[in-house]
């Protein structure tokens, strides 16, 4: 999987193959600019402090992020260091158009140390997993051989599930969020994650393929699609909280961004633009309906104060939707 997605990034452009978010509606970005315009703020207002995006794809999320921020949190946009972390040569490219001031790394590891506050949406669902089936009573794992999946016996015990279970196991993903739950602790600062998966542990079958929009399978001319597995958010948050962070949800998508003013911002952007009220609306819903996005999705936040971020507690002085209520741009 980790082959097959690294020659995938670096020779295709994956958004013909899938829509994130951010492509559906600025909102998304706007509000997750405005979350970490107060998440600085309860952070004590560092400068300067990096502002990191893993998997920005073409960099739309983080340049609606950064239009709204230095529109309405002026002191954050000076404060902060933009940093990408992108390994297709592909998508860097792209990046730049948008947001020609960033510093590009391959690794968490490569970003400079300072505070920091990460964004991440879709990005750990392409990570490698590991499969493992249970078969007559005993657990196998899953590998390819031949063109074709199969399971051999290994030494992996993951409980007690009925025979044809699959149990996939992240280890990338889990490695990656304790990382970052550790350079936080450190160093201060906050994460968001959002990815679509599961907030407990299940045992299911969730590799899939995408070439064209369409399903394909996962074995068929491998670096044409892109692979993909559900997030096990519980892992996540586990691993975060041995490294000294603090860990705040997972909610799902439609409450964290309605917790965050997503009705009330696709309300100002209709009053602004009527014509476009309808096609809005149909973009924001995407987001947050339990038939798109909002339900399979999932917001984990990741801290180093006890104090919690927006859209995981009403307590908050200064909500993300009153900073960016008044403005009516729609690009």
């Amino acid at each position: 999987m980790a082959r097959a997605n690294a020659a995938y990034y670096a020779a295709r452009d994956p958004f013909a193959d899938f829509t994130t978010a951010p492509e559906i509606s600025q909102i998304f970005g706007e509000l997750l600019g405005a979350w970490a315009a107060v998440v600085w703020g309860q952070t004590g207002r560092p400068d300067p402090v990096l502002l990191v995006e893993a998997g920005p794809g073409r960099g739309t999320l983080m340049a609606d992020a950064l239009r709204t921020v230095a529109r309405v949190a002026p002191d954050f946009a000076a404060a902060l260091r933009l940093h990408l972390i992108e390994t297709s040569p592909r998508l860097r490219a792209e990046q730049a158009l948008r947001l020609p001031h960033a510093s590009w790394h391959a690794r968490l590891e490569d970003v400079p140390p300072g505070p920091t506050i990460l964004l991440a949406n879709e990005f750990l669902d392409a990570l490698p997993i590991r499969q493992l089936v249970r078969v007559a009573g005993a657990w196998r794992e899953r590998h390819v051989a031949g063109g074709r999946f199969v399971d051999l016996p290994c030494a992996c015990d993951a409980g007690d599930a009925p025979d044809g279970a699959v149990c996939e196991m992240g280890e990338a993903a889990r490695d990656w969020t304790a990382q970052l739950a550790a350079r936080l602790a450190r160093q201060g600062g906050a994460a968001l994650i959002i990815d679509y998966g599961y907030a407990q542990p299940q045992y299911q079958d969730t590799l899939q393929a995408l070439r064209d929009g369409k399903p394909v399978s996962p074995l068929v001319e491998p670096g044409t699609a892109d692979l993909t597995a559900h997030v096990d958010f519980a892992a996540l948050a586990a691993a975060a909280r041995m490294q000294g962070a603090h860990i705040w949800g997972p909610a799902e998508q439609g409450r964290f961004l309605h917790a965050l003013g997503l009705q009330q911002r696709i309300e100002t952007l209709a009053r602004h633009h009527p014509a476009r009220a309808a096609d809005i609306a149909a973009g924001a819903g995407r987001l947050a309906s339990a038939s798109g996005m909002g339900r399979l999705f999932k917001a984990l936040a990741i801290t180093a104060s006890p104090d919690p971020p927006p859209g995981f507690s009403g307590q908050f002085s200064r909500s993300p939707h009153s900073i960016i209520a008044t403005s009516g741009r729609l690009d």
